[in-house]
């Protein structure tokens, strides 16, 4: 095999693993497989696997900015906390963005993505959506079985009540827009079918979809971004594009050549592209300007 063909394996085996409940173990054992043995294996998964120690793109003591932990009430009594980010010294109220992290929980990129937002001229906002089961813990193994045990209807509540929330905030323009990455990217769509009119905008990145049927209920603008070769999101991210045209809404949707699920997450170096991460970005905040301003 060539080494692009081993990588192309590799993440399809990653891919598998990481979205559905086989065990690290024996995932290993197959990586070991395919990589020709347990120091290419493990090579191979520090290329394609997100690392916590990354450089942020933006600092988090970037003097620009504004930043604290924040809590706020979510649906049924609960509480969420998370991560807020605002232009330090704004002058009146900016539209707010939720940014939703990955199946990993709130890490330290998904605050960096919250900063880049916010630097574009947004209150950002990113939910720890696993405050209800303790937090995100630091074993990212861990946190993606945390993800899977939590309930999908209490979740999508508690994204809808930090619309309200936001929409309350006296420092935000009253307009809400939501961003989402692989998990976070489904429940941007999820979102948008749950909120009707109180979310203005959608951006989800390479998301599963909800159903084409759900498409009526929409009401905010939807930007969808999704990876050429991830065929497993694509099976339900590309009908649900056609399903939302169909229905009135306002939506724009792009499918990036050649790149790989998680294509805009900058610490996996083996996913990432540079050059589409850029362009989905550039369209992210053009289009967020567009319809929150």
């Amino acid at each position: 095999m060539t080494d692009e063909t081993i990588r192309a394996k590799a993440i399809a085996l990653y891919d598998r693993f990481t979205h559905g409940t086989q065990d690290r173990r024996s995932f290993m054992a197959e990586l070991t497989a395919v990589a020709g043995g347990t120091v290419a294996a493990n090579a191979l998964l520090a290329s394609i696997a997100a690392s916590p120690a990354a450089a942020a793109i933006v600092p988090a003591g970037d003097p620009r900015l504004k930043t604290a932990t924040v809590r706020w009430p979510a649906a049924g009594g609960r509480t969420l906390s998370g991560y807020r980010a605002a232009p330090a010294g704004a002058k009146g109220r900016l539209p707010a963005v939720i940014v939703i992290h990955e199946n990993r929980g709130l890490t330290e990129h998904i605050r960096d993505v919250a900063r880049r937002v916010a630097l574009a001229g947004f209150v950002a906002v990113a939910p720890d959506f696993l405050t209800v089961a303790g937090g995100t813990p630091t074993d990212e193994d861990k946190a993606r079985t945390m993800i899977g045990a939590l309930d999908l209807a209490a979740t999508t509540a508690d994204a809808v009540a930090t619309v309200a929330w936001l929409r309350g905030d006296k420092t935000t323009n009253g307009k809400v827009g939501a961003v989402g990455f692989c998990w976070g990217g489904a429940l941007t769509d999820r979102l948008a079918v749950a909120a009707g009119t109180a979310l203005t905008a959608g951006v989800p990145y390479y998301g599963p979809a909800p159903a084409p049927a759900e498409a009526g209920k929409v009401k905010a603008a939807m930007l969808l971004h999704y990876a050429g070769l991830d065929d497993r999101v694509n099976a339900t991210g590309l009908p649900w594009a056609e399903a939302l045209k169909k229905a009135g809404v306002p939506v724009e949707s792009f499918v990036y050549p050649g790149v790989n699920h998680a294509f805009n997450n900058d610490t996996a170096v083996g996913r990432y592209d540079a050059a589409a991460a850029k362009l989905a970005w550039d369209r992210t905040i053009a289009f967020l300007h567009a319809r929150l301003g």
